[in-house]
């Protein structure tokens, strides 16, 4: 499995469905969504889903069994194929609302939660977990929680191979500092072949992430996915064959989108924030950057500015 990780303020619908472009078998995931957000909140909106999207999930944050389990049931109703419970975020928010990573100290309440929330939709609940807080380091201790929540029906794990460290550090720093141990997620899978195992964690490159197939079941990609998506695109590629597309004729493939949404009202910067780094490391991928960056926010901004920064990529007077 190939999949792009739920990242707040990045993976709105205009992004998915870019990525969607970009690899046609990976899942998908949304920002997470708190429980109650999604029963009392706006709807059209948190849960905004195009058909393009699928498969996508919907990754809900939460720490009361019923809430999450209303919750579930509405994102299935949505059309979302997977429901993803979040036991990884670090964010003292997130600890303030006893949900995200300090879950892992919860088991049994993880448990129950994924029990409800399977028992309340028709679609797989995953959870997407960290090896430990703080200075947990007891590789037993991390099996007993997935086995815990396993018993409670869960099948698939994604694991953010890094402790998360609950005070002193900021969400970026749990991100970098804590040290990656994929061979937790490795033995994880050993030990427990029945379970499904995506890592997730600092893999950057093609390389990275095909590797991990020789001891888990998937990849899971963050920020090089979001910062170099032309990456997913060669990777989806890779694992699951077809024609290597240019940047161009991607970005092209998304035009009658784009121009249904500028219809629709929607800002050409909400859509185009998401674009800047397809041509990363190219030749013109500054100016590419530049010319959306400056231009996507004024009034009347439409598919031309997007040909105008394109035309820049082609041109061998401009650098990288």
């Amino acid at each position: 499995m190939l999949s792009v990780a739920p990242m707040m303020d990045w993976t709105d619908t205009h992004c998915r469905v870019f990525h969607r472009t970009l690899a046609p078998h990976a899942r998908l995931y949304t920002e997470m969504v708190h429980a109650n957000a999604v029963i009392h909140g706006d709807r059209t909106r948190l849960l905004a889903l195009d058909p393009v999207e699928h498969p996508v999930a919907l990754q809900l944050g939460g720490s009361e069994p019923e809430l999450l389990a209303q919750a579930a049931r509405i994102g299935a109703e949505h059309g979302f194929d997977e429901i993803n419970l979040n036991c990884g975020c670090p964010s003292d928010r997130v600890q303030a609302g006893r949900f995200g990573a300090c879950l892992m100290r919860e088991p049994a309440l993880v448990a129950d939660s994924v029990a409800a929330m399977i028992a309340a939709c028709d679609v797989p609940v995953t959870v997407k977990c960290r090896l430990g807080v703080d200075d947990d380091h007891d590789f037993g201790r991390f099996l007993a929680f997935i086995d815990t929540v396993a018993d409670a029906g869960c099948r698939m794990f994604v694991v953010h191979a890094r402790n998360a460290w609950l005070q002193g550090l900021s969400p970026k720093e749990n991100r970098e500092v804590p040290p990656l141990r994929y061979d937790w997620a490795y033995a994880l899978k050993r030990d427990r072949p029945g379970l499904q195992v995506i890592v997730n964690g600092g893999i950057a490159t093609d390389d990275e992430a095909t590797k991990h197939l020789d001891h888990v079941d998937g990849a899971m990609l963050g920020r090089a996915a979001y910062h170099d998506p032309y990456l997913l695109h060669r990777l989806d590629v890779a694992w699951f064959g077809g024609a290597l597309r240019t940047r161009g004729e991607l970005l092209r493939a998304l035009r009658p989108y784009i121009e249904d949404q500028l219809a629709r009202g929607v800002f050409l910067k909400h859509i185009t924030r998401h674009l800047l780094g397809l041509f990363a490391g190219e030749r013109g991928g500054r100016a590419f950057r530049q010319v959306l960056s400056e231009g996507a926010h004024k009034p009347g901004a439409d598919w031309s500015l997007i040909e105008q920064a394109l035309a820049l990529t082609q041109s061998p007077a401009v650098a990288a």
